[in-house]
């Protein structure tokens, strides 16, 4: 059975939010990170860095949540989460879900850890506002992909919007989404997805 390896707000909501999703049986392991249950020398060997999520599936082990997605996309192509290979949608496809990481996700993560994470005295104000701003232009790129349609690829809701709508909601809950409301209506219809409500439920 699917197994992922999992903590409370962190990125492994992502493929959580994505194996609800799809419906199929996992076993959910939960790591209570305050007792560096990640750390543990029988997680390392799971996932060398010590940090969610991670996944194994049979004798495969996988780690970083868009490759996690990717795979579990492509491992049940019954709950149509990825366009067909080939087809001009799954480049699309493939663009979205790299965009997640390499330029969505940058920006909002140097918000964040100047805003809420460092401590006070680390935090750098012009850093955050430069993330701010950085976040603005991919918000504006995000919102062009949309145009109008209810998902990245159009009808068809897909990985790539669990990828992507993660990093939003995440913004969202910082205030960068105040003056884009398309983004936030995107981020309203995702949330309110019952899989995405089971997903983050606990």
């Amino acid at each position: 059975m699917i197994k992922l390896y999992h903590s409370a707000q962190s990125r492994s909501t992502r493929p959580r939010w994505l194996l609800e999703e799809i419906g199929e049986p996992y076993e959910l392991v939960r790591l209570d990170m305050t007792k560096k249950e990640h750390k543990t020398p029988q997680y390392l060997k799971i996932h060398p860095h010590g940090a969610v999520p991670a996944l194994t599936d049979g004798d495969l082990a996988l780690i970083e949540s868009a490759a996690i997605c990717a795979h579990l996309a492509d491992k049940f192509p019954a709950a149509k989460l990825a366009p067909a290979v080939g087809t001009p949608e799954r480049g699309r496809y493939y663009q979205w879900m790299f965009y997640s990481m390499a330029t969505l996700e940058p920006p909002v993560l140097q918000v964040f850890m100047n805003t809420v994470m460092l401590p006070e005295a680390q935090r750098s104000a012009t850093v955050a506002e430069e993330g701010r701003k950085s976040f603005g232009a991919v918000a504006e790129v995000i919102a062009n992909g949309l145009a109008g349609k209810p998902y990245l690829l159009g009808q068809q809701f897909s990985a790539a919007d669990v990828m992507i709508g993660s990093t939003l909601a995440w913004s969202n809950f910082m205030g960068l989404l105040n003056g884009q409301p398309e983004l936030t209506e995107y981020v309203q219809r995702l949330t309110a997805r019952p899989a995405y409500q089971r997903a983050t439920a606990d």
